[in-house]
């Protein structure tokens, strides 16, 4: 507001970005399943039940559904949901809920559960678009934890390809470094394969965070997939730590 613009009446630049609209409707999205706890009771009562609880990051679910956890790629059916403590023929994004399986597979913390035609191709390679939030920066050959729904692996910076110049939104190559509030390219490489899907198509389980692995301080947001520009070859990078990529 300002006494020069007695003709403008509306918000302020950052009263319109905190108000702005941002959701986007997860049910339309591809059906994802991060699975968060393993129940298993081993009770009289429930001595052979084994369900996979978690929250819904997109899509919906439905009983007789046949669907392929990742990163193992086996596949199964599901033969229940329960939610708050009632079974249900469907579930949606973003309920909590339990699912059960007809196969009596190994499904851990972290492990994504999809449909079996729609899966998320898997892959130890991360190509993304990160914002820097850390004051120190980011930089080639760095080893970080990467946090991607409910799986956090061990992970290596690879390469830093491009960084964004803010002023004209210009590629500044090879910057070798991000450091606060810095936007730009990540390769990542990670010791356990992950099943991302681009931002594009579901902020929910496209986005991950870079951590420091000595005091688990948040390093940047990740958007993974293409933004801004293409990203470019990949440099391999040898760790000397212990760390296996």
């Amino acid at each position: 507001p300002s006494a020069n613009m007695d003709w403008y009446g509306g918000p302020t630049v950052l009263e319109h970005l905190e108000t702005v609209p941002v959701s986007h409707d997860l049910t339309a999205c591809h059906a994802r399943f991060p699975v968060q706890y393993v129940i298993r009771p081993q009770t009289a009562e429930h001595p052979d039940y084994r369900g996979y609880a978690g929250q819904i990051a997109a899509g919906a679910f439905r009983v007789g559904e046949e669907v392929t956890v990742l990163p193992s790629g086996k596949t199964s059916t599901i033969t229940a949901i329960d939610a708050l403590g009632e079974a249900v023929d469907i579930a949606w994004a973003p309920q909590s809920v339990t699912i059960r399986l007809a196969d009596d597979i190994d499904v851990s913390r972290g492990d994504l559960i999809a449909p079996a035609g729609d899966a998320p191709a898997t892959s130890q390679d991360v190509e993304a678009t990160v914002c820097h939030v850390a004051d120190r920066p980011l930089a080639v050959g760095q080893r970080v934890l990467l946090k991607h729904t409910t799986r956090t692996v061990k992970a290596i910076v690879k390469d830093i390809p491009s960084r964004l110049t803010l002023d004209d939104l210009s590629q500044h190559p090879n910057p070798g470094q991000l450091v606060a509030n810095d936007i730009g390219r990540v390769v990542v490489r990670t010791a356990e394969p992950l099943a991302l899907d681009a931002y594009a198509d579901s902020r929910r389980t496209g986005s991950f965070l870079l951590i420091d692995p000595a005091d688990g301080t948040t390093l940047a947001a990740g958007m993974a997939g293409e933004s801004f520009a293409t990203a470019k070859a990949v440099v391999t990078v040898e760790d000397e730590e212990g760390w296996d990529f």
